[in-house]
């Protein structure tokens, strides 16, 4: 975040909290005309990504609930918020992907490639 993206958010807003990841939570001081509520916004440590706010604040984010979900009460099942890593090196890759070497199954030979002129060739009426 930068200097003038935090100095924009506390003159606008008042700050609602901070989750554990280091996100700073906002919401305007005004009414927007339109929806007649508040603008909740939030500010992020590096690059603003929608994939780092966790899903307690995301609901409060969306105007879904008043307060932001309590993170203490969490469930073994429950696993901890990790960002969106598609395109980096630690993006998930399937078998015979090109970066994973590759190698894919051999096809059970009933695919037959599509031809736009139906498999003649290139004739001319």
């Amino acid at each position: 975040m930068s200097f003038l993206e935090m100095l924009t958010a506390r003159l606008t807003g008042r700050k609602i909290g901070q989750d554990r990841y280091g996100n700073t939570y906002f919401e305007s001081r005004r009414l927007q005309p339109v929806y007649n509520r508040t603008r909740r916004f939030v500010v992020t440590p590096g690059a603003q990504e929608a994939t780092k706010v966790p899903p307690e604040w995301h609901a409060w984010l969306h105007h879904t609930t008043d307060a932001p979900l309590d993170d203490t009460n969490r469930r073994p099942w429950q696993k901890d918020h990790m960002p969106n890593l598609t395109g980096t090196p630690l993006a998930w890759r399937p078998k015979g992907h090109d970066y994973s070497g590759g190698q894919r199954r051999v096809t059970t030979g009933d695919y037959e490639a599509w031809a736009p002129d139906g498999g003649r060739g290139n004739t001319t009426p």
